[in-house]
């Protein structure tokens, strides 16, 4: 896995859509044949450049596998050096990346060259909410649980299904979550790191990670109220407004987490080396590519970069 800004070389394989189930997206296309599309059959987005060695390893293998499920998904191929502009919308880092859109929303995404059966396995994910039977509900009632703000009852129900299926990603990142929910920062990193390496790259897992990070930034971080001092104080102190931004998301205030960063983004694009923008990605990340305020996030900044 590569992240941007590598050395340019030969260009990828072909890209080869005569069937239709394969094609080359761009910015300017990508609401009609990702978004759009993506409302009648799920579509996968493939995040490559032509200097990504694990990308040219993993395309093949996502060609092969959509190819096989004759229309079960279609996939759309991005190159990120040609079209940036999506990539940093989603807050894309490294490559190869594969994000899955349906509905018009992304819902889930990998990162890293998988093998076959891992592409396989997430796919099936996609479209048919690969879980059986008790499985299935139980992770949905552990997840209905955790948004409702009830970490416990999330808690007690990802662990019958891990004393099922121990490698089961979406409840080892879903326990770890609950963790962190309940002030456990050392048990959450202790559940993540029970994630088999092949599955870390994993959207569920990466948003974990991400969690975590913000959580022990926040721990660093002084009183709140006197942050909001700061800040009130001198409008332009940028330092502090982005550490009252960091603590503002420890108590899950993401409205105003937004509406600080991005103004710091928008005052000063160069500050702290780009500080705010990358620190949005981070929250974007351990948000979720679902929730709202990482979808609102996004728009707003991607207006801010690109007006």
């Amino acid at each position: 896995m590569f992240t941007f800004g590598g050395p340019k070389k030969a260009g990828p394989a072909a890209s080869g859509a005569a069937d239709g189930l394969v094609s080359d997206v761009t910015t300017q296309s990508f609401v009609k044949d990702v978004i759009e599309e993506s409302k009648t059959q799920p579509v996968l987005v493939d995040f490559w450049a032509a200097w990504c060695g694990p990308c040219k390893q993993l395309t093949p293998v996502l060609e092969k596998v959509v190819r096989a499920g004759r229309g079960k998904v279609k996939l759309a191929k991005m190159n990120i050096d040609e079209h940036p502009a999506v990539a940093s919308q989603l807050g894309i880092q490294s490559i190869p990346a594969v994000i899955a859109f349906v509905d018009g929303r992304a819902v889930d995404g990998f990162m890293g060259a998988l093998p076959e059966g891992q592409v396989v396995a997430f796919i099936d994910r996609i479209t048919a909410g690969k879980v059986d039977g008790g499985t299935k509900e139980l992770l949905e009632a552990a997840d209905a649980a955790l948004i409702g703000g009830d970490a416990v009852t999330a808690a007690d129900a990802f662990a019958a299904v891990l004393g099922e299926e121990p490698d089961n990603v979406h409840a080892l990142a879903g326990l770890a979550r609950c963790h962190l929910e309940l002030g456990d920062l050392e048990q959450a990193k202790q559940t993540l790191a029970l994630v088999p390496a092949a599955k870390a790259g994993e959207a569920p897992v990466a948003a974990v990670r991400a969690a975590i990070e913000v959580a022990e930034q926040a721990a660093a971080l002084g009183d709140l109220a006197e942050l909001e001092a700061a800040v009130a104080a001198d409008p332009s102190n940028h330092q502090a407004r982005f550490d009252l931004a960091v603590a503002l998301n420890a108590r899950n205030r993401r409205a105003e987490v937004l509406a600080h960063l991005l103004e710091i983004v928008k005052h000063d694009r160069a500050w702290n080396d780009d500080g705010a923008r990358k620190q949005l990605v981070t929250f974007f990340e351990a948000w979720g590519p679902a929730d709202p305020h990482t979808i609102d996030g996004r728009r707003r900044l991607s207006s801010i970069l690109f007006a």
